[in-house]
């Protein structure tokens, strides 16, 4: 088992950052691909960035990718997300993920998931 706790959401103006903390605890945080995913309102969940184990190699969705970027600490049992430059149709909950598998876009890969924080960017 493996237990996911996000942080850092909250309220900022378009244009501005925010950096988003997953903490995990139970098994090795090592053996687990990591990945975001986000929903917003009416919409169905979607996948933000996702990063290998060994941290080696992310991948990114085309809506996000050069303004976020995903970084995983191992030693610390912690996945960051960096979300520079947000635009209001970024505004979701943010779900942290972690598969036992290969990283996925796909929300049905992911084998654990954290409760969610919520971003909102007003314009």
């Amino acid at each position: 088992q493996v237990q996911l706790v996000e942080s850092g959401g909250g309220l900022v103006q378009a244009g501005g950052s925010l950096r988003l903390s997953c903490a995990a605890s139970g098994r090795s945080f090592s053996m687990f691909a990591m990945a975001w995913f986000r929903q917003g309102p009416g919409k169905e969940r979607e996948f933000v960035a996702a990063i290998r184990r060994s941290a080696g190699s992310t991948y990114s969705s085309d809506s996000v990718k050069g303004r976020f970027t995903i970084s995983r600490d191992n030693a610390g049992n912690t996945v960051f997300l960096q979300m520079n430059s947000l635009k209001p149709e970024d505004t979701a909950v943010y779900y942290c993920a972690a598969s036992n598998g290969a990283v996925s876009v796909r929300p049905r890969a992911y084998d654990y998931w954290g409760q969610g924080t919520q971003v909102t960017v007003s314009s």
